[in-house]
């Protein structure tokens, strides 16, 4: 089979090319896109991370794609109706990072309360022990919303308790059993914003989580609480983050995802497009307004990247990709 693998990195080509002997395998560390579809046409399977979006003019330009193996957990970045519709299969990888995006959630949460990050650069950038502006908050006895309880959710509910934390938590299916356990008590969104001193986000982005926090409940939030998103930019409405920002209704915000993010990667290409939409611009002139804020923290979509879970990643993807080989397709997205 001729199977392509997009955003890949060097040291995977090894291991894939010995795991799927005897199969035309295409490696590029580049994104699948319109420009380049031309070189690939003959692909029948497509792996892919979060930077391609496989829409539907890249699948009607793959005539002979049959699969598509994300190497994700998210798949918004996928037209799964359309593929549903040409009899594409589609598998992800349903479980490799819980332990380690819930790590970076509480890594930003830190760094943003107790301004670790503001006193490191400080120091690099006057050689002093200065203390002015670096007084943060504990998060012992603080109020954690915990926005999603499926596995990453959770985690972070365990590690959060540990600091001493309290926690509030909204889900569409609450776990009651876990909520006993672990001393969580399940709340209205709004109650949620009302209540907390710092709100996580770990949902999937569906569109039923589009702009989740957006203009009119932003105004609920606590006064002076943190908001934390390591989940999909596009769950927080960009417009609204800002003003709750400059309006003090939130302190700070940690987000190591943005809406919009892979505009952002190609912002000069996004610019120069004929049918650019105004709301793609805005957004873009939104995410550079946070990008200056002193007190928002960014990070580029990193909380999933430690040697452990891109290992994971790529023995599920290989597992995924023999298992369609072989008939037998699992950890396919319905």
């Amino acid at each position: 089979m001729n199977i392509g693998f997009f955003e890949a990195e060097g040291w995977e080509k090894e291991i894939l090319e010995r795991e799927l002997e005897g199969h035309n395998l295409i490696f590029t560390s580049d994104w699948l896109t319109k420009e380049n579809i031309d070189n690939f046409k003959d692909l029948e399977v497509l792996s892919i991370f979060i930077c391609s979006q496989i829409n539907k003019e890249i699948i009607d330009s793959l005539p002979n794609l049959k699969f598509i193996a994300t190497r994700s957990t998210g798949y918004d970045h996928i037209d799964i109706e359309y593929c549903k519709q040409k009899g594409i299969l589609i598998s992800n990888v349903p479980e490799y990072g819980t332990k380690t995006v819930a790590e970076w959630t509480i890594g930003l949460m830190l760094s943003l309360m107790r301004k670790i990050y503001y006193a490191i650069d400080q120091i690099k950038e006057t050689e002093s022990f200065d203390l002015k502006n670096l007084r943060g908050e504990e998060l012992d006895g603080k109020i954690l919303g915990v926005i999603g309880t499926g596995k990453i959710g959770k985690q972070v509910i365990k590690l959060a308790k540990a600091f001493g934390m309290e926690i509030l938590a909204y889900d569409a299916y609450p776990d009651e059993n876990f909520a006993k356990e672990y001393g969580v008590k399940y709340v209205s969104l709004e109650e949620l914003l009302k209540n907390s001193d710092v709100i996580t986000i770990h949902v999937n982005l569906n569109p039923s989580t589009y702009h989740l926090i957006n203009k009119e409940n932003i105004k609920l939030i606590k006064p002076g609480a943190y908001l934390i998103n390591t989940a999909r930019g596009g769950i927080i409405e960009t417009e609204a983050l800002v003003y709750a920002l400059k309006e003090g209704i939130l302190k700070g915000a940690a987000l190591d995802v943005l809406e919009e993010e892979t505009e952002i990667k190609e912002e000069l290409e996004l610019l120069t497009k004929k049918d650019i939409e105004l709301t793609d611009i805005k957004t873009l002139w939104q995410n550079h307004i946070l990008m200056k804020m002193p007190n928002v923290l960014i990070t580029p979509h990193n909380a999933f990247n430690s040697k452990e879970s891109i290992e994971r990643i790529l023995k599920t993807t290989i597992e995924n990709i023999k298992g369609f080989i072989n008939g037998k397709p699992i950890n396919l997205v319905k």
